[in-house]
C-alpha cells in the first residue's frame, strides 16, 4: 500500500513524497483512513511505528478547508513533555510545507507574551502541555470552544505524570461534538477506562499487541553491584566494548544520578550531554539538538527522553537503573531500532533490581538474554531493594528510628530481655507524653518571686476538691481559668 491510497490531499502527499516516505507503516494505514472519515480513533502500537504521521497528514488533509479565527485553535494536540511538543510541531511544519496553516506551541519555559501574540493572530493548530493551556485559559487568552480535533498523544505517559485531572477539564472546556484521537504505546486498564469516557465508539487500532518491544533491538542484560562506583564502571566498560557504536542514550531512575554519571563519563573523555525535567527549555533543547547533530555521543537522560522523542539512527540504549515501572522499559528500548534500523539495549542489573526485572520479563513475556555471567539466581530471588545514601551510593536498608521522646532510663539502669519494650510514641496519649510535673505544691508566696516560675498545668491534670480555694464551692461553675486557679491570684492584697 502506497500513501496516494489512503485519500490524503495532493499538497500532503507531495510534502510526503518531498521527505523520501513511500509507504505508510501499519499504525499510518490503519488510522488514517478512519482519522479522514472523522471517526474517534484509539491507536496502539509500539514507538517508533510512526503514531505522529498518523495524526498530522490526517489532520493537515481535513484542515485545507476552513480559517482560524483569533484565540479559538481549530484543532488541539496535548503531549506530557516539551520536547514532544515540540518535535509534533516539527512534524507539522515539515508536512505542511505547501500549507498556509498556522501553528502555536504553548510549553513551559517560553513567555506568554510570544505565545499570546500567535494566538492573538488565530491558529489553525495548537499543540500544548496540559498545564501551559490551562494557564493561558484561566488568563482569559485562549477559546476552547472552537476545537474541531482533539489528539491526545502518549496517554499512558498523561497518566504517569498525573495529568488526568487537567485532560478531564481541559475535555470539558471543548465542544462535545467533536473528534478524539487516542495514541500511545502501552494501554494501562486506567487508560482504557478514561478512553471510555472521552472517545464515542471509537475505532481500535493495535497493530503489535499491547506494551510490546520492536523485534529489530537486541535486548541484554549485564550483571553489576549496588555500589554506585562499581557500577559507573561497568558502564563505561559496556559502552567501550559496545560492537557497532555510534551513540547511545544513558537512562537514570532519579536526577541526582544524572548529574553524578554525567560527571563520571565526562571525567573520562567520553563527549556527553545531560537531560532532565529541572532544566530549563533552553539547556534542555541545547543538549537534545547536540546530540542529534553529533556534537555529543552519549545523552544521559531521565524518563523525560523515553517517549516519543524521534531521534534518528540511535545504535544503543542503555539502562543504567533498571526502570522502576515495566511501561518505561518499552518506551526507553524503543528510542533505537527506529525507521527500519537495528539496535542493541543494554540493562545493567544489580542484585536490588530482582523485582523490576521481573515486572520487565512478566510484560513481556519472555525472559531477557544476559550478556556474560548471569547474577546469581539466589542472589536475585532473594534480594530486596535496598535504599540509598546522600551521596547517591547504594547500601544496606536503614534500620527504623528510635522513638523521639521514648522514655528514658537511667545511667546505671540494665535492661533484661524480657523487659517489655517501651511504648511507641504514637501511641502515648499527649498528656502522659508530656514531661511531668513536680510533684510538690509550691506555697502560695513562693510564686511571687520573679525568679520562679510556675510550669504550666497539665490539661489532664485536675485540682483536688479539698485544695480549692475557700471562697469556691465545688458546685461552682469557674469561668475563664479552669479548676486551678494559679498561686499569684492567691496572695494577700495590703490595703493602701
Amino acid at each position: 500500500m502506497s500513501f496516494s491510497e489512503l485519500g490524503l490531499s495532493p499538497k500532503v502527499l507531495a510534502a510526503v513524497e518531498a521527505s523520501g516516505y513511500t509507504q505508510p507503516t501499519p499504525i499510518q494505514a490503519a488510522a488514517i483512513p478512519h482519522v479522514l472519515d472523522k471517526r474517534d480513533v484509539l491507536g496502539i502500537a509500539q514507538t517508533g511505528t510512526g503514531k505522529t504521521a498518523s495524526f498530522t497528514l490526517p489532520m493537515l488533509t481535513r484542515l485545507e478547508q476552513g480559517r482560524a479565527r483569533a484565540r479559538m485553535p481549530r484543532t488541539l494536540i496535548l503531549e506530557p513533555t516539551r520536547e514532544l511538543a515540540a518535535q509534533v510541531e516539527e512534524s507539522f511544519v515539515k508536512y505542511g510545507v505547501n500549507h498556509k496553516l498556522s501553528v502555536a506551541l504553548l510549553i513551559g519555559g517560553v513567555s506568554f507574551g510570544d505565545q499570546d501574540a500567535k494566538l492573538t493572530r488565530g491558529v489553525d493548530v495548537l499543540i500544548a502541555t496540559p498545564g501551559r493551556l490551562l494557564d493561558h485559559f484561566e488568563r482569559g487568552r485562549l477559546l476552547l470552544t472552537g476545537i474541531e480535533i482533539l489528539v491526545i498523544d502518549e496517554a499512558d505517559r498523561m497518566l504517569d505524570m498525573g495529568f488526568i485531572p487537567d485532560i478531564e477539564r481541559i475535555c470539558k472546556l471543548i465542544p462535545p461534538k467533536r473528534q478524539t484521537l487516542f495514541f500511545s504505546a502501552t494501554m494501562p486498564p486506567e487508560i482504557t477506562r478514561l478512553t471510555q469516557q472521552f472517545l464515542k465508539n471509537p475505532e481500535r487500532i493495535e497493530v503489535q499487541r499491547a506494551s510490546s518491544t520492536n523485534a529489530a533491538i537486541t535486548q541484554l542484560l549485564v550483571a553489576t553491584s549496588d555500589d554506585a562506583s562499581e557500577k559507573r564502571d561497568v558502564l563505561r566498560r559496556v559502552i567501550q566494548d559496545a560492537k557497532d557504536f555510534k551513540n547511545a542514550i544513558v537512562f537514570c531512575n532519579r536526577k541526582r544520578d544524572i548529574a553524578v554519571v554525567h560527571k563520571s563519563l565526562e571525567k573520562h573523555g567520553f563527549k556527553v550531554a545531560a537531560l532532565h525535567g529541572d532544566m530549563d527549555q533552553r539547556a534542555r533543547m541545547a543538549a537534545l539538538d547536540s546530540f542529534k547533530t553529533g556534537e555529543v555521543d552519549l545523552l544521559v537522560a531521565s524518563d523525560v527522553a523515553a517517549r516519543g522523542l524521534d531521534i534518528p539512527a540511535v545504535s544503543h540504549v542503555v539502562n543504567y537503573d533498571v526502570p522502576i515501572h515495566a511501561e518505561d522499559y518499552v518506551h526507553r528500548i524503543g528510542r533505537t531500532g527506529r525507521a527500519g534500523l537495528t539496535g542493541v539495549a543494554l540493562t545493567l542489573v544489580a542484585p536490588s533490581d530482582s523485582k523490576n526485572l521481573s515486572a520487565i520479563e512478566t510484560l513481556q513475556k519472555s525472559a531477557i538474554t544476559w550478556a556474560g555471567a548471569p547474577l546469581d539466581a539466589e542472589a536475585l530471588s532473594e534480594a530486596r531493594p535496598r535504599g540509598r545514601s546522600r551521596g547517591g551510593k547504594s547500601g544496606a536498608a536503614k534500620e527504623p528510628a528510635a522513638p523521639a521522646r521514648g522514655p528514658r532510663r537511667s545511667k546505671g539502669r540494665s535492661t533484661a530481655p524480657e523487659e517489655t519494650a517501651p511504648t511507641p510514641v504514637a501511641e502515648i496519649p499527649a498528656a502522659v507524653a508530656a514531661p511531668p510535673a513536680p510533684t510538690r505544691e509550691r506555697a502560695p508566696h513562693a510564686a511571687s518571686r520573679p525568679d520562679e516560675r510556675r510550669p504550666a498545668p497539665r490539661q489532664d491534670e485536675r485540682r483536688p476538691a479539698d485544695r480549692r480555694p475557700a471562697a469556691q464551692s465545688p458546685d461552682d461553675k469557674v469561668v475563664g481559668l479552669g479548676d486551678h486557679v494559679p498561686a499569684f491570684l492567691l496572695r494577700p492584697v495590703r490595703a493602701g
